[in-house]
């Protein structure tokens, strides 16, 4: 069939307001602007609400922000310097749907919601996740158990 995705796309009620979110926020840059349409560095496009509504053959009203259903998933290099980093955004004054927390297999992440509640989640790497623990003083086989992997990936991840 030869598909190939595009990436997600985000309906926003304020392009600007947006594009300053993500580009101050995440560090994305605008790859193409077309103005109802922007698509951003990391696969992320944005789409006015009234044109969005009108592909849809809906009106504005009835679209719906905030469904927390779905999330955009990134991975920070320096997951201690995002969190500093993101207390520095007041123009973008980004609202977190939960503090920064560690699952269970040890990778620590924060959500946080973009301007139209999009939910947005920022993780440590895997890869530092692994070197953490290793540098914590486990061996290949403790990281795997710990981080819930085989010790493939692990082997693969402390490279």
């Amino acid at each position: 069939m030869g598909l190939k995705a595009g990436g997600p796309l985000f309906a926003v009620r304020d392009m600007k307001m947006s594009l300053a979110f993500y580009q101050a926020v995440l560090g994305l840059e605008v790859i193409n602007d077309f103005g109802a349409n922007a698509v951003l560095t990391g696969g992320l496009s944005l789409q006015t609400l009234d044109t969005w509504a009108s592909f849809l053959d809906k009106s504005t009203g009835n679209i719906h922000f905030g469904g927390n259903d779905a999330e955009m998933y990134y991975e920070a290099d320096d997951f201690d310097t995002f969190l500093t980093d993101l207390k520095d955004h007041p123009e973008a004054e980004p609202e977190l749907v939960h503090p920064p927390l560690e699952h269970r297999w040890g990778q620590r992440v924060v959500r946080l919601y973009d301007p139209d509640h999009h939910i947005i989640e920022v993780g440590e790497s895997l890869e530092k996740v692994a070197k953490r623990f290793r540098d914590g003083g486990l061996n290949e086989e403790g990281v795997a158990r710990r981080m819930d992997i085989s010790l493939e990936y692990a082997r693969k991840l402390l490279k």
